[in-house]
């Protein structure tokens, strides 16, 4: 993880830290709000993002315990590709491969997506660009005896995206959203590997003691 003391990486770090002052940000809130500002350029996330309680820990467990990690699409599993393979090698599937075709009236991604509920329902699950796959997860909590660890809601656009958003803040799912038509790819990866390096920092500190 050497990759992380970069010199333009902690430049860009010391740049947002003093544009976005005080803030109400745990540190680890903090943490992944910044990775998404820096991946983004665009101060507007640290009040888009949200964070329920207990959201971090889980996720960071669940890292921990090379849990499956399900992508919507191909760009977010690329996005986290690196780290994943630096630390617990977490199995990496992308929802929209397993589908090369579409289950009539679905998306290739919402076909994915339940294929993937039913072979990892207790997978991390990160969305950056479908929301009709966001949407699926959400309508299928009920019929699921085993619930899915965390799940990063950030697609991005115009149709249903918001109406997605607030279906998953809805559930009882431990989750990082993000509010409002703004997200994508680039956002969903930042916050996954923000909370891939909390992880790997943990056990470090853990095999210190």
């Amino acid at each position: 993880m050497n990759d992380l003391n970069h010199p333009i990486l902690q430049q860009s770090f010391a740049i947002i830290d003093r544009e976005i002052g005080k803030h109400n940000f745990t540190a680890a809130e903090y943490a992944i709000a910044r990775r998404v500002i820096h991946a983004t350029a665009d101060f507007e996330y640290s009040r888009l993002i949200q964070f329920t309680p207990g959201a971090i820990a889980s996720a960071i467990s669940s890292l921990r315990q090379a849990v499956p990690i399900v992508t919507d699409v191909t760009m977010v599993k690329i996005g986290v590709a690196t780290l994943v393979k630096k630390t617990w090698q977490n199995p990496l599937i992308s929802a929209v491969e397993l589908a090369p075709t579409a289950i009539p009236g679905k998306t290739r991604t919402e076909t994915g997506l339940l294929q993937c509920l039913d072979s990892f329902p207790q997978a991390i699950y990160v969305f950056g660009n479908a929301p009709t796959a966001l949407f699926a997860l959400c309508s299928q909590l009920p019929h699921l005896t085993r619930k899915p660890a965390f799940v990063i809601g950030a697609p991005v656009g115009f149709v249903n995206v918001v109406e997605s958003k607030q279906a998953l803040a809805e559930t009882s799912l431990p989750h990082i959203l993000i509010q409002g038509r703004q997200g994508g790819s680039a956002v969903a990866a930042a916050i996954l590997n923000a909370l891939i390096i909390l992880a790997w920092e943990a056990s470090e500190f853990d095999s210190d003691e």
